[in-house]
């Protein structure tokens, strides 16, 4: 009976598992071609500065026109360039998470920090888009939902691990919270304020 309860718990860790590794190589992969058509259209841009990129909608949604602000370039170069580097590395930990390789945990921990790092760089982006630049890039937006996803995918993998070494009295909380499913209330509640801010920012200017 031991081993049959020991089994089910087992193979329910697994489906977690696969569904977070899942998820993470679904928004790494999202992420890289977003980042992809974002190097494309910047060299069109480059070659000639009126061309009309066909992430160019309307004056809101406008990817040449976040593109010419120095917000594009923060270190000096083209941002989406951390993308072609960098969501490389989250599909493969994803991928060698599917195999169910057994990540060491500063591993993971490193993981949890560059995600998170670059997860706040994108929301700088987002914030200085919508309220200082006041001019959204479409394809920026994709990479700043999967860098969210990004988050949330890791971040529950490593509490359901414990990878941060929590007490065990914490550890049980937060692996009830989990099992909840509260963690994707919150991600989904995010994104959707995100959401609302947009529209209560920008309106009707959105299709016009």
């Amino acid at each position: 009976m031991f081993n049959k309860l020991f089994a089910s718990h087992s193979k329910s860790d697994d489906r977690s598992t696969a569904w977070i590794f899942g998820t993470m190589l679904a928004f790494g992969s999202i992420g890289l071609i977003a980042s992809f058509v974002l190097a494309v259209e910047e060299f069109h841009l480059l070659k000639n500065p009126d061309t009309i990129l066909s992430c160019s909608f309307n004056l809101v949604l406008n990817c040449a026109a976040v593109m010419k602000t120095w917000q594009a370039s923060v270190f000096g170069f083209p941002n989406m360039y951390i993308g072609l580097i960098g969501f490389p590395l989250v599909i493969m930990i994803a991928l060698l998470g599917l195999s169910k390789v057994k990540f060491p945990k500063w591993f993971m921990i490193g993981a949890e920090i560059g995600i998170v790092f670059w997860t706040l760089f994108a929301y700088w982006l987002f914030f200085n888009s919508v309220y200082v630049i006041e001019v959204l890039c479409p394809w920026c937006l994709v990479v700043t939902f999967s860098m969210t996803m990004l988050t949330a995918t890791v971040t529950r993998y490593n509490l359901r691990q414990n990878t941060f070494g929590l007490a065990k009295d914490v550890n049980k909380k937060v692996t009830r919270f989990l099992d909840a499913d509260y963690d994707k209330v919150f991600v989904a509640g995010w994104v959707v304020l995100l959401i609302a801010l947009v529209i209560l920012k920008f309106g009707s200017s959105l299709v016009a």
